[in-house]
């Protein structure tokens, strides 16, 4: 049920012990009918606020950029080690490249995430973007991708980029339905999603067979540092799962024609509380092999995280400092690293 008055009236009715993730439809996302835009935008309130997660369908990523990704990333995946150790991301500032398993330790708690892989962004070449030495003194994420030989693993760059743009695009049509969401003008993110800070990461979470380690898993319990994240999973698997707020665990499993978008810490901060960054986890019990991509969207890394007018009152004051979206995400990445 979708709720219509002010977001800040909105967050005041709802209800985050949800049992569901709801199915958005976004067909009419560019429609030219701004009421029609503004349903899809409604449909987004209610599960930004309530649950944090929602599955989308008509996305608009074709099935085969979809297939050419997933193979590329397999076959990277099946590389030796000490191939995929070339470019480690040890050898970066921005932690591109390759991590291996368990080089991550995303809940504290655990011991070391039971996933392997490789990260990428846009690739910053532009003159009058800082060079690598200068973006990483800034705390920057920005710089260059590392990729392994085209001959290890012919295609893989060409795929791998594609679903990347298409991700990227997608992410472009959310941002104006977020913004509506809020109460804002559907532009608003335009001038702050310039050379918006779009990370990728192609995983592979390796079958967990034998005794159970509950402090060993895919991906331990954690929320994402963007605003919002675009998530591919493996069809026919289940792993991802939800917390809600009564501490029950939601499963998220892959549905066919849609995929999963959640919200980030970003997007948490910058409206006050008022959407929810959901914590999750994956575990891999399947017996087989699973892969995912995520792509993780946020605005451009010099953009101030100050407060969103619709998200503040005198009975709801902003609660952060402001910081900007560069220095927030790299201490974001920075300490699941340090923490493994």
């Amino acid at each position: 049920m979708t709720h219509g008055g002010s977001v800040l009236d909105a967050s005041k009715t709802l209800d985050p012990a949800f049992h569901m993730i709801p199915i958005i439809d976004i067909k009419d996302a560019e429609s030219p009918d701004q009421a029609a835009r503004r349903r899809v935008a409604l449909e987004i309130r209610d599960a930004c606020i309530n649950v944090g997660f929602f599955y989308v369908k008509t996305h608009g990523i074709p099935q085969a950029t979809i297939d050419e990704a997933y193979e590329a990333s397999k076959q990277f995946f099946a590389l030796p080690l000490k191939e995929k150790l070339k470019i480690d991301h040890t050898t970066t500032h921005n932690h591109r490249g390759y991590n291996g398993l368990r080089s991550q330790n995303t809940d504290p708690e655990n011991d070391g995430d039971m996933h392997e892989a490789f990260n990428m962004g846009k690739d910053h070449f532009d003159a009058n973007v800082p060079d690598v030495k200068t973006a990483a003194a800034k705390g920057s994420m920005m710089g260059a991708n590392i990729w392994p030989t085209e001959s290890l693993v012919p295609g893989f760059r060409p795929a791998v980029v594609d679903y990347y743009d298409a991700s990227a695009k997608l992410g472009k049509v959310l941002f104006p339905l977020f913004a509506l969401a809020l109460d804002l003008d559907e532009h608003f993110f335009d001038d702050k999603t310039k050379n918006s800070a779009a990370n990728m990461r192609l995983m592979h979470y390796p079958p967990q067979t034998g005794p159970v380690d509950d402090r060993v898993i895919g991906i331990g319990a954690h929320t994402d540092y963007e605003c919002f994240t675009i998530l591919w999973q493996e069809p026919g698997i289940q792993a991802l799962q939800v917390l809600n707020s009564s501490k029950e665990w939601i499963n998220a499993p892959p549905i066919d024609g849609t995929l999963v978008v959640n919200l980030g810490d970003q997007f948490e901060r910058w409206t006050n509380d008022i959407f929810k960054s959901t914590t999750h986890r994956a575990i891999n019990r399947s017996g087989v092999e699973r892969y995912s991509i995520p792509t993780f969207l946020g605005t451009d890394y010099d953009v101030k995280m100050e407060p969103i007018p619709s998200c503040v009152s005198a009975e709801s004051p902003p609660k952060y400092e402001v910081m900007t979206s560069g220095e927030f995400f790299k201490a974001k990445v920075d300490a699941s690293y340090a923490a493994r």
